[in-house]
């Protein structure tokens, strides 16, 4: 089942119009759930998210937060007791082609949900990256349709070998990465990039932040560099499907000790207390 403009349909009952704006300029946004047996994980921070990446392009809809709220549930719902995501995105919706915002127009939803395994030998065992020069627009927080930047960086990544691709602006001041939130530990202090336009505010990066402060481990928003970056202990990222991954080796070179290091390990065990609290306090309500 897919949730199309409000109401749950058949895959065969979607028709997406030429003239969607979304289709030829992009315009629109996305969102992208976390579901642990079934149950929605750091639900309202995605739809404050959502909601301000609505308002950054401007796009109005025709549901309340409350309606849209429900929606979600229902559409949780259809993927049963499984680990898996929730992705819905809305568009400006259709008009005649024009650079112009059209007078009238009804946004576009679409959302479904689909099984994914936690790749959890690639998060205890880490991953490899490199280094790319951040070439993306100057409003990264917008969680946009427009992904073409993220995803040529994230194809180089993957012919080069590794997994994820770490981006640098040319002022030298590393971001993120194309599809997630980046973090280093020195010291045992993490860092990593303020919020702002330059990087997307990550939820699992909220909660990293939170358990990051329930075990009192020092964590600082403070832009850096390549070689902080190279001369970390320890560097991970965070992500809705990734949750908190280890990098031991960027551009062929190890991190540290070229192992998971233990900042890491303490928040990935925090998280994994997290989820299944959610999953318990879930099964309990249903039961």
């Amino acid at each position: 089942m897919l949730l199309w403009n409000g109401k749950l349909v058949e895959e065969e009952q979607v028709r997406v119009s030429y003239r969607d704006r979304g289709y030829y300029f992009g315009d629109g946004i996305y969102e992208v759930f976390r579901l642990y047996n079934g149950i929605l994980f750091e639900k309202e921070a995605h739809l404050d998210r959502l909601y301000n990446s609505l308002r950054e392009i401007k796009i109005e809809l025709q549901w309340s937060r409350e309606q849209l709220s429900g929606m979600v549930d229902e559409l949780a719902a259809t993927l049963g007791q499984q680990d898996g995501i929730l992705y819905i995105q809305f568009t400006r919706g259709e008009a005649k082609r024009a650079h112009i915002f059209p007078e009238v127009c009804e946004a576009v939803m679409l959302g479904y949900c689909e099984p994914l395994v936690r790749p959890a030998d690639l998060i205890e065992n880490g991953i490899e990256a490199i280094t790319l020069e951040d070439i993306r627009w100057l409003r990264c927080h917008i969680k946009s349709l427009n992904l073409l930047a993220n995803t040529l960086a994230k194809q180089e990544a993957v012919e080069a070998g590794a997994k994820e691709a770490i981006l640098i602006r040319s002022n030298d001041t590393v971001t993120e990465c194309t599809a997630s939130n980046l973090l280093i530990v020195k010291d045992g202090v993490i860092y990593t990039h303020p919020n702002g336009n330059l990087i997307l505010d990550g939820i699992t990066k909220q909660v990293v932040k939170r358990l990051a402060h329930q075990l009192d481990i020092p964590y600082v928003e403070q832009a850096f560099g390549k070689q902080q970056l190279l001369d970390a202990d320890e560097v991970f990222l965070t992500s809705t499907t990734m949750e908190a991954t280890p990098i031991i080796s960027i551009d062929g070179r190890p991190v540290g000790t070229g192992t998971p290091g233990a900042v890491t390990r303490r928040l990935q065990v925090a998280y994994v207390e997290l989820v299944e609290q959610l999953v318990r306090q879930g099964s309990s309500s249903v039961s």
